[in-house]
């Protein structure tokens, strides 16, 4: 029985108590009569505090809650001035159970207490079921009120980027009635588009009185991330729309297997009849998702959007703000003293020579000030200045997709990430290596890495050594969420050290540990993993490894439960199921394996479709195994 259950019994309980005192009130002449249903009354209020008793033990865990422990309260309240009152009741009962004259002297001397007990329990009764009509009404107008009022979504401001004068030339764009429902801002890559975009959205302009949300597409949500084809990268495109609906609240994640991309963008059109909504949309890379959504009409929204792709610059309807180096010049020894924790004081002269040296890059300032971090002696600083310079100068080539204009700033920014792992203990730096495995386009659960950490074998803790790397700006912590994030360029910089990721954690670690981390590899892993994950999987299925296939259906419980869509969780599930499928019943027949498998993994993990042993089968099997 629930709290809401237990309220409406308890309302039932004190309804009949009502009926209960008419019966007292009409039996009160009757001396005989009375006192039998002073009991009932009396019984009534016993089975309130036996319902009470029970909800207050079946919902302990519970009690801490303001508003459930009120109404406990306010049903003791009634119950000890029942228990008063019925008591009185009786008192007053046994006096007036006088014969002839003597009873009627009394009632005219004193009046008729009785009735006057019976009036006081029903006021209590009546006040108590009033109460809890009106705390139902006021909550429901609540509801009601609530459900008409839009939501107002907000974006989340990065800390440690200071307030720019681009940023209050954006918001006079986008506050002007005639400016164009697109405002582009444009800039080389981890120059601070995302954190002036999101530092706007994060207290957007009055004029939009719904709020501001944000989704970030990156290179994944692309023709180029996609090989060229058309479905994959629609399909990619509709996770992406379907998550700005979860945000707003038109859709939840179980509903993002069956949409085609027309089918959310009808929805998505639906959504914002009537909006004035300020849309943020990050890392563009194709010119047809900004169409999109500038082709839904009957709103009032305008789309602030961060691009470093050319061909997006062509919107025709866009106004274009550029982030130049004169812009984040200003910025630039802000961003230095927030991340080394130094004042503008505290700062060491060549700080200018170091912030001139990595071009004032907002990126390569927080990952070097972070790696300088209440530093104050001059020599650190001049060495990191001719650090920086060597490191760039041997830092790994940027992929083919980087811009030729951006090569080096990007080299720059490779050097930058080389000095802060060089200052990082060894086991940091190798954590930091194997997470080339992982594909970064979207947040990676917090269990995925740590399966990844256990399968370096190192004595230290993940937590302290994750830290490491947090701190260093090389992985992104989200708040409020057992999930990491990396920049673009972070995720760029590790691009061709895959293979190598792939070798250390399949290849090189013991068969127990590469059991563990293969399902995490196969889900979350980049592209090119999931063929030497699925290739480790099966190795260990044919050579029937019976240790290392227990931890693999394990973590595969764990992977496929840390899945953050529906179709992502089908998707993986598919494919564990045509792994696994055809092996289970050679695996029940030749070993007790069955007890390994959790019921959520075979819920989870196979359908009737994809199950490859019948239930007869599975059943004979589980007789000969006990």
């Amino acid at each position: 029985m629930d709290v809401v259950q237990t309220i409406a019994s308890a309302a039932q309980l004190v309804s009949a108590m009502v009926t209960a005192v008419g019966a007292l009130e009409q039996a009160a002449a009757d001396t005989a009569e009375a006192p039998r249903r002073l009991q009932v009354l009396e019984d009534f209020v016993s089975d309130l505090e036996v319902l009470v008793q029970q909800a207050k033990q079946k919902h302990a865990h519970k009690m801490h809650g303001p508003q459930l422990e009120r109404q406990f309260q306010s049903l003791s309240r009634l119950m000890d001035q029942l228990r008063a009152n019925i008591i009185k009741a009786r008192r007053a009962l046994k006096k007036g159970k006088g014969k002839g004259l003597a009873r009627v002297v009394w009632s005219s001397v004193v009046g008729d207490p009785l009735m006057k007990y019976i009036q006081l329990i029903r006021d209590d009764l009546n006040w108590w079921l009033e109460l809890q009509k009106l705390t139902e009404n006021v909550g429901k107008a609540i509801a009601s009120t609530a459900k008409a009022t839009p939501s107002l979504v907000r974006v989340k401001s990065e800390q440690g980027y200071p307030v720019s004068e681009k940023c209050g030339y954006v918001r006079d764009i986008l506050e002007r009635d005639d400016g164009h429902r697109v405002v582009l801002i444009v800039g080389l890559s981890g120059i601070g588009k995302s954190c002036l975009a999101r530092q706007i959205a994060s207290q957007p302009p009055g004029n939009f009185v719904d709020g501001a949300i944000e989704v970030t597409f990156g290179r994944w949500c692309s023709r180029a991330a996609c090989n060229g084809s058309r479905s994959e990268y629609h399909k990619r495109l509709v996770r992406k729309i379907s998550k700005l609906l979860v945000q707003i609240g038109s859709m939840t994640v179980n509903e993002d297997t069956s949409k085609d991309l027309e089918d959310v963008c009808c929805l998505l059109q639906t959504v914002l009849v009537g909006k004035s909504m300020l849309i943020l949309l990050d890392d563009v890379w194709e010119q047809d998702i900004v169409d999109r959504f500038t082709k839904l009409y009957d709103n009032d929204c305008r789309y602030l959007v961060t691009t470093r792709d050319e061909a997006v610059y062509e919107i025709a309807e866009a106004e274009k703000v550029e982030i130049s180096k004169d812009d984040i010049k200003k910025i630039s020894k802000g961003i230095l003293r927030y991340h080394s924790l130094l004042s503008a004081e505290e700062l060491p002269t060549v700080a200018d020579d170091l912030l001139d040296s990595c071009g004032h890059h907002p990126l390569t300032v927080a990952v070097l000030g972070k790696a300088l971090r209440k530093e104050t002696r001059m020599e650190k600083w001049e060495k990191a200045i001719s650090n920086l310079s060597t490191y760039a100068t041997c830092a790994p080539g940027p992929v083919s997709y980087v811009n030729e204009k951006e090569v080096e700033t990007t080299l720059t920014i490779f050097g930058s990430f080389e000095f802060s792992l060089e200052a990082m203990p060894e086991n940091s730096r190798r954590f930091f290596m194997v997470l080339a495995a992982i594909s970064w386009e979207e947040p990676v659960p917090e269990a995925c890495l740590e399966s990844v950490w256990s399968a370096l074998v190192q004595d230290s803790l993940f937590p302290i050594v994750v830290s490491k790397l947090v701190e260093g700006s090389l992985i992104i912590k989200l708040e409020y969420q057992s999930m990491y994030h990396m920049h673009d360029m972070v995720s760029l910089y590790l691009e061709n050290k895959a293979n190598d990721a792939a070798h250390t954690l399949l290849t090189d670690s013991f068969p127990e540990y590469a059991a563990l981390v293969a399902p995490w590899l196969f889900i979350f892993g980049k592209e090119t993993m999931k063929g030497p994950a699925e290739q480790k999987m099966r190795s260990f299925f044919s050579l029937l490894e019976f240790m290392e296939i227990e931890i693999l259906l394990g973590s595969t419980t764990q992977a496929l439960m840390a899945c953050k869509s529906i179709s992502e969780f089908e998707a993986s599930r598919l494919g564990f199921s045509k792994l696994l499928g055809p092996r289970i019943a050679e695996l029940i027949s030749v070993h007790k394996l069955l007890s390994l498998l959790s019921p959520k993994l075979l819920q989870s993990s196979f359908s009737k479709e994809t199950m490859q042993i019948s239930p007869y089968l599975l059943k004979q099997q589980v007789l000969l195994i006990n």
